[in-house]
């Protein structure tokens, strides 16, 4: 849908002024970011939906392959797996994923009628799209596993999917949930009681958060200016133009440019819900694979907002999610036009 570029086009907007003021190195990379995803919207678009849509599932493990490649020989970043070095460019395969994940649970879950999806298939679901999630947070990457794993809950609540299923499985998940933090790696579990008890460590885990409020709250109503922001143009506020770019924003441009940030953001969920009600009573497969993906865009959108703006005001603990047309770095970017452009009315 070429129309979800309109709000789009004022995020980046927001997102290029914003690296400016960091530093003019990131602004000028952002922009060569926003031209390869409208790059990539038209030529997707070009190609057309019917063909990824008749081979998702080639093109899903294909990305997987890529996710195994990206644990195994990937660029470590402060002892994380989650880039291939290109040279001239960091590729993360995990954020490119994300959308062909939405297209193949969509796919098989829009392939069969409510009578047809029995507990063999159920599971068989869960397999095939929690091995990725998996990869993901052994990378580790806990935000996006998440990402991932919020999405698959999502998508399957609202497709025709007996919920006796997902019941016996949340209260399955509930059980198992306490065991889960000994699994996490202890910078991970550390990003969670420093979000339970921020005072305790000031200048160890909890510090992001710390300068996050801080930053947040030193923007005030209209802000300090472009280039004027001390927290994030002196790198008080560590990843000042990634995970935490929404706090960068809002000491720049203030409460007005934090909620208009917002509004944008809530537009495009707004615009692909709108998009979905039009499928949502359809009883053929392409009508309610239209219906499923548009609705695994509105989770994926809605989530990475939620945790990344959450985390930057200190409601949520530090996940290191990306906050969608605002953070810089250009997977996620061109991710979400390839995802945009494979929307078809």
């Amino acid at each position: 849908m070429t129309s979800l570029l309109i709000p789009s086009f004022f995020l980046w907007i927001f997102s290029i002024f914003n690296q400016f003021g960091i530093k003019s190195r990131f602004g000028f990379t952002q922009i060569g970011y926003v031209l390869a995803g409208l790059i990539a919207f038209f030529i997707i678009k070009k190609i057309g939906r019917r063909f990824f849509v008749a081979n998702v599932q080639t093109i899903y493990w294909a990305f997987f392959a890529l996710l195994i490649i990206t644990f195994v020989i990937g660029l470590e970043v402060k002892g994380s797996r989650r880039w291939i070095d290109f040279g001239f460019v960091n590729f993360q395969s995990s954020e490119f994923l994300k959308i062909f994940y939405i297209m193949y649970i969509a796919k098989l879950l829009s392939s069969r009628s409510r009578y047809e999806m029995t507990l063999l298939f159920f599971v068989s679901i869960l397999f095939m799209c929690l091995i990725p999630a998996f990869i993901v947070l052994r990378q580790p990457d806990l935000g996006n596993a998440s990402v991932f794993i919020g999405v698959l809950i999502s998508m399957l609540l609202v497709s025709d999917l007996p919920k006796k299923y997902l019941v016996v499985s949340g209260v399955a998940l509930l059980i198992l949930l306490p065991f889960s933090w000994f699994l996490l790696h202890d910078y991970q579990q550390a990003r969670i009681l420093s979000f339970v008890q921020p005072h305790s460590d000031t200048q160890g885990d909890a510090y992001n958060m710390i300068q996050a409020i801080i930053t947040v709250g030193s923007g005030q109503f209209l802000g300090k200016g472009l280039g004027l922001g001390t927290q994030s143009r002196l790198f008080f506020l560590p990843e000042n133009n990634t995970d935490f770019a929404f706090s960068s924003l809002v000491e720049q441009f203030g409460f007005v440019g934090g909620f208009f940030v917002i509004l944008l953001e809530f537009i495009l969920i707004v615009m692909l819900l709108i998009r979905a009600h039009k499928f949502i009573s359809g009883a053929d497969s392409d009508t309610r694979f239209k219906y499923l993906y548009s609705m695994g865009l509105v989770f994926l959108l809605f989530i990475q907002t939620g945790v990344n703006i959450g985390m930057n005001v200190g409601l949520l603990p530090i996940a290191g999610i990306a906050l969608p047309f605002i953070s810089y770095g250009g997977s996620f970017f061109v991710a979400l036009c390839i995802g945009f452009a494979l929307l078809k009315t």
